[in-house]
């Protein structure tokens, strides 16, 4: 189904020649949610609790706190800092009560926000992880979320416990991970 379904989208893309931005971020997202074992709704549920998270505690902490929300499978972390344990539990209160979030895992630092220099190598890191699982022969790269915060990564995703194995270790032998820390969801 999921392939008739590009067949036409790449047929209209020939009638939406002036539309092509609009068709080609389309393009974009089918094929990360073709790749996805998540169900379509899932997904953009997962995409609507991220946003929702992000606008609700933006506009009660404004720049108080370092916040990332990511959602996979309808299951919320919260990754970043905040300056002390009150507000830790509150914006996972404020994530918890929105619709469809199933779970939270709370991985919050209580401790000063982190510069650009600890988010870029951050990023470095993230990168560095999802470059080197493409070179695994044992799961897709696209099956697992890579997030990095202070040197520590978080993996999510649905996998198998075969899979989750293979992701740990390649994380956890990559240059500047501290530590590693699973929040997937098992299908075996």
């Amino acid at each position: 189904m999921r392939y008739l379904n590009y067949l036409l989208l790449t047929a209209l893309l020939g009638v939406l020649q002036g539309c092509f931005p609009v068709a080609a971020v389309g393009v974009g997202t089918g094929a990360l949610m073709a790749a996805d074992r998540r169900t379509t709704g899932t997904y953009i549920e997962d995409e609507g609790i991220e946003d929702k998270a992000i606008q609700q505690i933006s506009a009660k902490y404004h720049d108080t706190v370092h916040i990332n929300v990511t959602s996979f499978n309808r299951h919320a972390l919260l990754t970043g800092e905040v300056l002390n344990e009150d507000a830790k539990t509150d914006i996972a209160k404020i994530v918890a009560s929105l619709p469809n979030v199933k779970a939270v895992s709370n991985e919050l630092a209580v401790s000063g926000l982190s510069g650009i220099a600890s988010r870029s190598s951050d990023s470095v890191i993230t990168g560095d992880v999802k470059l080197r699982f493409l070179n695994n022969k044992i799961f897709q790269a696209d099956h697992v979320k890579v997030i990095t915060e202070n040197g520590t990564v978080f993996l999510m995703g649905l996998v198998y416990h075969k899979e989750a194995e293979a992701a740990t270790e390649i994380a956890s032998t990559t240059s500047g991970v501290r530590r590693v820390v699973k929040v997937f969801e098992y299908l075996d």
